[in-house]
Order: C-alpha cells, then structure tokens, then sequence
C-alpha cells in the first residue's frame, strides 16, 4: 500500500501582534489619536460632547460621498464629477421647492437628479470601454456645474430651512446624538458588510484586480461598474439635500473640491487607486481623521489653503508607506538570491 503524506494546509494568515500593529487601519488608529489630542491641547471645549458632533456634522455631509467612492476606486475607476453632481442636486431641489412644489417632491426630484447624473457617467463608461473614468467625469464635472450655472446664475435660492421637517434632517438630535450621524453609521456599516461579505463585494475586488479575467470568469463587469456610477449619484443625491437642510441656500458653486476630498478619504482609507484593494473600515477611520484635523486646524485660525497643503502632505506620506515596505522586502528577496550566486 502506498503510504500517504499528511499535509497541513493553511487557509487563512496566521496572525501576530507584529501583523496587526502594520496594519493600515492600525497606522490610521493612530493618526485619528494623535489628531484628537492635539485638537484637545488646542481647544478646552473640543471634547465637549455637543461642540464634538457639531463639527462631525459639519463634514459628514461630504462623507457620505466616500462610502460608494470606496467602490469606485476598488474596481480600479474614479469619479470626478460628485461635486457637480451635489451643486445640480441641490440647485434642483432648491429651485423646484421656490417654484411652489411640496419640499417632499423637491427631495425626490434632488434624488433623481443625482441618480440620473451618476447613470449618465456609468451608460457613457459601460458602453465606450476604451474611454478613461478620469476623463469622462471630467467633462461630467464640467457639464453639470455648468447647468446649475445655467439654472441659478449668480443668484441663490433660500428659504429652504422655512420646512421644519427639512431643518430637522440636519440639526436635529437624540439627545446630543445628530441623525445625520446616526444615519452616516447606518449607511457605514451598510455599505462595509456588502463590500465585505456580499457576492458583489467580491465581484468588485476581482473586477479591479483584472477586468479582462473578471470578464472571462462569467463575471458582469460592465453591469456592476454601471449599478457602482448610479450609486455614486444616488448618494451625492442624499448630500446635496444634507447641505441644503444644513445652509438654507443654494448656489452653483457649493460643494466645491468634494471630489478631491472624497477620493482623499478613501485613499487615505488604504483603497488603492489602482484597484482591488483596501478595506472600508479605513474609509471609515479616515473621514473622522481628516475632518477632525480640519476642525482643529480652524480653532488655530489656519486658512484653508494650508490646511489642504497640511493634508496633502500627510496622504502623500502615509500613500508612500506600504511602497516603502514593499521595497525592502523586495530588496531582502534578492540578497539571498545573490549569495547563492
């Protein structure tokens, strides 16, 4: 009889302390300590509870775009034209509220106008496969600031805050709790356990690893890229209507930089750009880290040209870490190589 050999195969990495303290979220962990700190040094009332979720506040009406910007960036795409989106969003519902239609329908109409606007972007992709994400929501940047142009000029529209309803889904509480914040961890964990334990999480991760094979692999890449753009509008839907609940008025020019500090979030979250990558729980993390580090910053009077230097400069050093470490342990692979020779 042929003996047989006994093998231990192993089906998941085994875990050590060092392992988890090089982790990204862990790196993140502690950027988002340091960052407290120092904004309690600076303020007295910083972690006062009421002023502490004032600010969260204040920038979770730009989170809430970082959540289906997670999913774009995992499946290797970007999208540039969510500020756009939130400005014609916004314009929408504000001049269809100031036209005499019930603040409910106005809400619709912001919803669908995000929703349409992401389809635009996902039908224009999904069908021209050789054309660029960067470059096509670049011109959908262009074009949908420039209709809310159109549609408001130099003006703006008020009284949206006149609906105590529509006040209500920004500045109102349980207890000192927002249900904006509420609402962002619902949506957190909702959008992190279909990216994580869903079919369509991993159908994302292998479609950013390689489309072609995904393609071959019976995957439907291009459905999935399209439902991932209509997503993205649909939430710059919900944060154009955060931001008018928020400010009372409209403008074209409002949510300026979104993009940028959208995809910031999510980079920073540990999501490659180049795609298939990242977890969300980082995303997360790092929503709370960089708004925190701009609340902070402002309590010092730190114009915003510096700040955005200041958060530029700590993304290009904490992006060039796990670059740095896959040098060394590429450089460490060669030295035996080398000594055999």
């Amino acid at each position: 009889m042929a003996t047989q050999s006994k093998r231990n195969i192993v089906i998941e990495k085994e875990k050590s302390l060092k392992s988890l303290f090089l982790r990204w979220e862990t790196l993140l962990v502690v950027l988002f300590i340091v960052v407290n700190v120092m904004n309690a040094s600076i303020s007295k009332n910083y972690l006062n509870t009421a002023n502490l979720f004032t600010a969260i506040s204040t920038f979770l009406v730009k989170g809430f775009i970082a959540f289906p910007m997670a999913y774009i960036l995992v499946l290797g795409d970007i999208d540039l034209s969510v500020g756009s989106t939130v400005a014609l969003s916004a314009t929408m519902l504000g001049v269809s509220y100031n036209a005499g239609l019930p603040m409910g329908v106005a809400v619709v109409i912001a919803l669908l106008c995000g929703t349409i606007c992401g389809l635009i972007n996902g039908i224009i992709l999904t069908k021209f496969t050789e054309l660029a994400s960067m470059i096509v929501t670049l011109g959908t940047m262009t074009l949908y600031r420039g209709i809310a142009e159109m549609i408001l000029g130099s003006q703006s529209t008020g009284g949206l805050q006149n609906v105590t309803w529509f006040y209500n889904l920004y500045y109102a509480r349980l207890g000192v709790v927002p249900y904006i914040f509420i609402v962002f961890c619902v949506l957190a964990v909702a959008f992190g356990f279909v990216l994580h334990r869903t079919t369509f999480g991993r159908y994302l991760y292998a479609i950013g690893n390689n489309r072609v094979v995904a393609h071959y692999s019976g995957i439907p890449v291009q459905t999935i890229r399209l439902i991932c753009f209509t997503l993205v509008g649909l939430v710059c839907g919900i944060s154009a209507i955060y931001y008018a609940s928020w400010m009372g008025t409209v403008r074209f020019d409002i949510a300026t930089g979104y993009e940028l500090e959208a995809i910031s979030m999510v980079v920073l979250g540990g999501i490659s750009t180049a795609g298939g990558k990242g977890n969300f729980p980082g995303t997360v993390i790092s929503i709370f880290t960089i708004g925190l580090l701009k609340y902070g910053l402002g309590l010092i009077n730190v114009n915003s040209q510096t700040i955005l230097m200041i958060i530029g400069a700590i993304l290009i050093v904490v992006v060039t870490i796990p670059n740095i470490r896959v040098q060394k342990n590429a450089m460490k692979a060669v030295k035996p190589s080398a000594k055999s020779c």
